[in-house]
């Protein structure tokens, strides 16, 4: 892979490899991506043809999300003490694997279990992807416009899933399980030729830090859990808590164990980078926004307006505009105006776009709803890859796999407490279904609002004594 420096919009300037390499890890993320959504499209036909019940329906969206957030920070840790090829190579087949074992399932439990591995597998490959591109590309435009590309690839598969899980679920619901593994196999087939190995493991096996990994992973997966519960308020809130409290107890016990073990799983120093906390406050805040939104625009669409899951996905489309904007537009924005201006230009839009549909109504028209949609798409191409950067920016090689795992885990995190947030506050609010929506789009404006803030925290004062050399606007260290 071409490792030598880029001028800026440089990946004119990669080698065959490098493009295959990108081209690689942009279709594992849109994968992972597009898996999601199409599932989301498909459960009322699961659920039919299966006779499934609510809480089963609900422990299959769920199961997939506890071991995604679940392993998340594990399988960060473990792309930099294992290996990252080894480790995208043999999740990514996992992957595969069980993905189409769910298409073959006749019972509920049968499903769940698919959709659990499936969430371990790409909880293991996604942070092993994303350190591959910041380790394997040159540091500064190269990589900038890399990892702006592979953000806009994963979201693009959030919104193009819907559309495409609509057409194959009208066919059958079967093909939203086996879609992948075709695109899984063809990824697979291209990588292993591909990627070379990503350096030499940190440390070896033997060093592994057991206790840490024990208790970081029940931890997450208590809390997944807990925030996963809180979508149903009306059922067992002391068990809620109790998930909660047993999970912060274990976080904990997690960081008095790695203060004193001599080959931590998580150095707990790099958590001392301001950059890495805003942007994964940032990368909390954008996805519970969006999907909140997204699950609450689905309901209105469908069970309000009685749209079909077709015509709900094409509703949706003009969200993928970021895949668009984000690799043409945004390296630009972020190399005049800095990382953190862009991403808090990026909430500013979200923010207007959730606003701007308060107002939906029984007979409101799409042509009232689109402006929405268009500056919730543009917000993400703003947002996404340049919170990646910031994530990422200044974090050492040897620590690249963690760093990427932090910032999955608040992606994931977000997500489904965005989910559980707009459906918590759904439930409880007065009203019929219009107004119960329209209260429950205040989560969506809240969470962009926090996160701009979050990003504005960071905001650097340019100095006015730098000379003419020195006033070149950042790429990467806004958010440091």
């Amino acid at each position: 892979m071409s490792t030598s420096p880029s001028p800026p919009g440089g990946l004119a300037r990669m080698d065959g490899r490098a493009r295959g390499v990108l081209l690689v890890l942009c279709g594992a993320i849109f994968l992972e991506g597009i898996d999601i959504a199409m599932l989301n499209v498909a459960l009322p036909s699961i659920r039919a043809d299966l006779g499934l019940s609510t809480g089963m329906l609900s422990g299959v969206v769920s199961a997939y999300v506890l071991g995604y957030g679940g392993f998340m920070l594990l399988g960060g840790r473990a792309a930099d003490l294992l290996g990252r090829r080894r480790m995208f190579l043999f999740w990514l087949t996992v992957f595969l694997v069980f993905s189409g074992l769910g298409g073959f399932a006749t019972e509920g439990w049968m499903l769940l279990t698919a959709r659990f591995i499936t969430g371990v597998a790409a909880a293991f490959m996604t942070p092993a992807g994303l350190s591959l591109i910041t380790t394997g590309f040159a540091a500064g435009a190269q990589r900038e416009k890399a990892l702006i590309i592979y953000g806009a690839t994963g979201a693009a598969g959030f919104t193009l899933g819907l559309v495409i899980g609509g057409l194959l679920t009208a066919i059958n619901w079967r093909l939203v399980f086996f879609a992948p593994v075709v695109l899984a196999l063809l990824i697979l087939l291209a990588a292993i030729p591909l990627i070379k190995d990503g350096g030499v493991p940190e440390r070896s096996a033997r060093s592994f830090d057991l206790a840490g990994t024990i208790s970081v992973t029940g931890a997450m997966l208590l809390l997944v859990y807990g925030v996963v519960r809180l979508e149903h308020p009306d059922r067992g809130p002391l068990l809620t808590a109790a998930a909660f409290t047993a999970g912060l107890a274990l976080l904990a016990a997690f960081v008095v164990i790695e203060r004193r073990s001599s080959a931590p799983l998580v150095r707990l120093g790099v958590l001392r980078s301001g950059g890495l906390v805003r942007a994964n406050a940032g990368a909390f805040m954008l996805t519970a926004g969006f999907f909140g939104f997204q699950f609450l625009a689905t309901l209105y669409l469908q069970e309000l307006r009685g749209w079909t899951t077709v015509q709900t996905g094409l509703a949706l489309l003009v969200l993928g505009i970021d895949v668009i904007v984000a690799p043409t537009v945004t390296p630009r924005l972020v190399q005049r105006y800095g990382t953190s201006r862009v991403i808090f230009g990026g909430f500013a839009l979200a923010a207007a776009g959730y606003l701007l549909f308060l107002p939906i109504g029984q007979d409101t028209v799409y042509a009232a709803m689109f402006p929405t949609m268009l500056l919730i798409g543009l917000s993400f191409a703003l947002a996404y890859g340049p919170i990646t950067i910031a994530a990422t920016d200044g974090i050492a090689e040897h620590e690249q796999g963690l760093a990427g795992g932090l910032l999955n885990t608040a992606f994931q995190f977000g997500a489904a407490f965005g989910i559980s947030a707009v459906t918590a506050v759904k439930v409880a609010a007065p009203g019929d279904g219009y107004d119960s929506i329209r209260t429950a789009l205040l989560v969506p404006v809240v969470a962009s609002t926090l996160g701009a803030l979050a990003i504005a925290s960071g905001f650097r004062t340019r100095r006015t004594s730098k000379t003419p050399t020195e006033t070149t606007p950042e790429l990467t260290g806004a958010l440091r």
